[in-house]
């Protein structure tokens, strides 16, 4: 009697020939080679992928996790300020010839709805995001929004702009005081 492994194989084994000649070996060019060619890795690990039986059902839970805001009102202050940094930038920017000479960089902290559906805070309450990139224009006449390189930001969901080249640095003699 021979054994597999640690156990004994009985003799009426039905597969006993099978298992005794081993693994297989194939010679790189033989029939079974050139019929079944080797798969790559990226496909094998793809066969042993698990299965989600209910797609985006994950993807659901996670987004239940995000925790989501009220809007911030700004005061008569803020909103002025924001207003004297948003026309600096129109200035920087007008035209874009201009923009892309003075490259003004800048981050953006900007108020985004909850777009989630399914959650209880739609359409109510929302997240602050900050972008930050080259200024590419602001346009106050038409859609009132700012540019940052590919990112369009309505004015009114700006909460703050940020520069650290220092464009927005407050004209000596101004009653501004940093915040």
């Amino acid at each position: 009697m021979d054994t597999v492994g640690l156990m004994r194989m009985p003799d009426d084994f039905k597969y006993r020939d099978v298992f005794l000649r081993g693994k297989p070996q194939h010679k790189k060019y033989d029939s079974f080679s050139l019929r079944h060619p080797k798969m790559d890795t990226g496909k094998r690990a793809k066969i042993f992928s698990p299965f989600d039986a209910l797609r985006g059902f994950s993807a659901a839970l996670i987004a239940k996790d995000v925790r989501y805001e009220n809007r911030l009102l700004l005061e008569e202050a803020d909103r002025d300020e924001l207003d004297r940094r948003l026309r600096i930038l129109r200035e920087l920017t007008r035209g874009a010839r201009r923009a892309r000479e003075n490259r003004v960089a800048v981050s953006v902290t900007y108020y985004e709805p909850c777009a989630d559906e399914d959650s209880d805070s739609y359409e109510i309450r929302g997240q602050y995001r900050t972008v930050s990139g080259v200024c590419r224009g602001v346009d106050s006449e038409n859609t009132r929004q700012i540019e940052i390189g590919r990112e369009k930001i309505s004015f009114e969901d700006i909460l703050s702009i940020e520069s650290d080249q220092g464009i927005f640095a407050p004209a000596r003699g101004s009653g501004f005081r940093p915040v």
